[in-house]
C-alpha cells in the first residue's frame, strides 16, 4: 500500500513538472517593473542602465518630482537612451533642477534606442553647445524611437534647435501630449527631421527667435486632432512661421524635408514677426489640411504678408553647419520668377480672421480669402496653465 502511494505521487509530481515545464516563459516568469522610490535619481539613473541592457518597465512614484541636479554624461541628465525603455508615472514630474549649475537636457534616444513616457512631465533641460548638440532641451531622439502617452514637454530651452524636443531622423509618435513654453532659436516647441505622428494634445506657447515658433517640419509629419496655439517667432530677426514652419534641415550628411498633414487641427492666435502668422510654407513639400482650420493669427511684417499661411514658392530652407551656425538661403526655385509654388491642399478647411491677410502671396493657396483681421502684439502669450 505504501509503496503504491509513493508511486502515485511521484507520477502526480512528475507530471506537473511536464505542465510547468510546457507553459510559455511570458506566463511562468512575467518580468515585474522596477520601481524607483520617489526622488530617488541614482536609482532612476541604474534603473535606465540596466533597462537599456535586459529591457523592462520602469515605474517611477506617483504625484512626485525627481530633480536632476548634475549631468550623467557631458549633454544629457539621465543615462542615454540604447536599448528599449519604457518610464511610467502618474502625474510625475522628471526635471533638471532650477539650481543646477550645469547645462543639460533630460533624456536622449540614441540610434537603435527606444524611449516610451507615460504620464510625465519633462521639464527644465536646456541643451548648449553647437550644432545638434544644442537641440533638444527637453528630448533629444537621434535616429531612435520616442513616444509619449500623456505627457507634458515644458519650459526647456535649447541653443539651437528644438526647444522642446529634436527628433533628428527618428519616429516620434505623440499621443494627447502638451509641449509648451519651451524656447530656441529655430522650432520653439518641436524640431523634426523624421517621422512624427501627434494624436490629439497641444503645441502651445512656445517661442522661437528665428523660425517656426511651434514646429519647425523637415520630415513627414501628421497632427491628427492637436492644437497649435499662441506660439510666437521673431525676436527683431523677421521671425517667420508663428505656429508652424515647413523647411529644409541638412547636418552636412544630407538635406531633409518633407510633407506636412493636419487633420481635425486648430491653428490660432500664433504670431510672426515678419510673415505667415500661422504657417509658414518654406520648402518645396505639398502641405494638406483637412477640416482644419486656420484663424486669429498675425504677421507683423507688413499689409501683404500672410497672416494665416504664407506660402513662400520654396525659397527658404534653414542650413544646420557642424559648427552649429545656420543661415537663411534661397533656393534655385526662389530665384526664377516663374517658380513652382508648393503644393497646398485646404479640404474642407477654413482660413480667416487672420491679419494682415489670410494667405501670401495672393492666389498661392487656392481657396484662401484674402480678408483680414484685427492686428495682433508681437509677443508671447501670458503662461496659461
Amino acid at each position: 500500500m505504501t509503496d503504491t502511494l509513493r508511486r502515485v505521487t511521484l507520477t502526480a509530481v512528475t507530471g506537473l513538472g511536464l505542465c510547468l515545464t510546457l507553459l510559455p516563459a511570458g506566463q511562468a516568469q512575467a518580468q515585474a517593473p522596477t520601481r524607483v522610490p520617489c526622488g530617488d535619481v541614482a536609482a532612476l539613473k541604474t534603473a535606465i542602465s540596466d533597462a537599456n541592457t535586459n529591457g523592462g518597465t520602469i515605474a517611477l512614484a506617483p504625484r512626485c518630482t525627481y530633480s536632476l541636479t548634475a549631468a550623467d554624461n557631458p549633454d544629457d541628465g539621465l543615462p542615454e537612451i540604447t536599448g528599449k525603455v519604457r518610464i511610467t508615472g502618474d502625474r510625475t514630474t522628471v526635471q533638471r533642477a532650477p539650481s543646477a549649475a550645469a547645462s543639460f537636457r533630460v533624456f536622449h534616444v540614441t540610434q537603435g534606442g527606444s524611449l516610451s513616457l507615460d504620464s510625465l512631465t519633462v521639464r527644465g533641460g536646456d541643451a548648449s553647445g553647437s550644432g545638434f548638440a544644442a537641440g533638444g532641451g527637453g528630448i533629444f531622439n537621434d535616429q531612435g524611437r520616442l513616444t509619449l502617452t500623456d505627457a507634458t514637454v515644458r519650459d526647456n530651452n535649447a541653443g539651437f534647435l528644438g526647444g522642446g524636443l529634436w527628433n533628428n531622423g527618428g519616429t516620434l509618435v505623440l499621443k494627447n501630449t502638451t509641449v509648451r513654453d519651451n524656447e530656441t532659436q529655430v522650432a520653439g516647441g518641436v524640431a523634426t527631421t523624421g517621422t512624427m505622428t501627434m494624436r490629439g494634445g497641444s503645441l502651445r506657447d512656445n517661442t522661437a527667435s528665428f523660425w517656426g515658433g511651434g514646429l519647425g517640419n523637415a520630415g513627414d509629419t501628421t497632427l491628427n486632432n492637436v492644437s497649435v496655439d499662441g506660439n510666437n517667432v521673431g525676436e527683431g530677426n523677421g521671425g517667420l512661421g508663428g505656429g508652424i514652419m515647413t523647411m529644409s534641415i541638412s547636418s552636412g550628411t544630407g538635406t531633409q524635408t518633407g510633407p506636412l498633414r493636419l487633420n481635425s487641427t486648430q491653428v490660432r492666435d500664433n504670431i510672426a514677426e515678419n510673415s505667415g502668422g500661422g504657417i509658414f510654407i518654406g520648402f518645396e513639400e505639398p502641405t494638406t489640411l483637412y477640416k482644419s482650420v486656420v484663424t486669429r493669427n498675425t504677421a507683423n511684417g507688413g499689409p501683404e504678408q500672410g497672416g494665416g499661411i504664407n506660402n513662400d514658392g520654396g525659397r527658404f530652407g534653414v542650413i544646420i553647419r557642424p559648427t552649429g551656425s545656420s543661415e537663411r538661403q534661397q533656393s534655385k526655385a526662389g530665384a526664377s520668377a516663374k517658380q513652382t509654388l508648393p503644393e497646398v491642399n485646404l479640404i474642407r478647411s477654413a482660413v480667416f480672421k487672420n491679419h494682415p491677410t489670410n494667405c501670401a502671396p495672393p492666389g498661392s493657396v487656392p481657396r484662401c480669402d484674402a480678408v483680414g483681421s484685427a492686428p495682433a502684439t508681437n509677443t508671447p502669450q501670458a503662461d496659461r496653465s
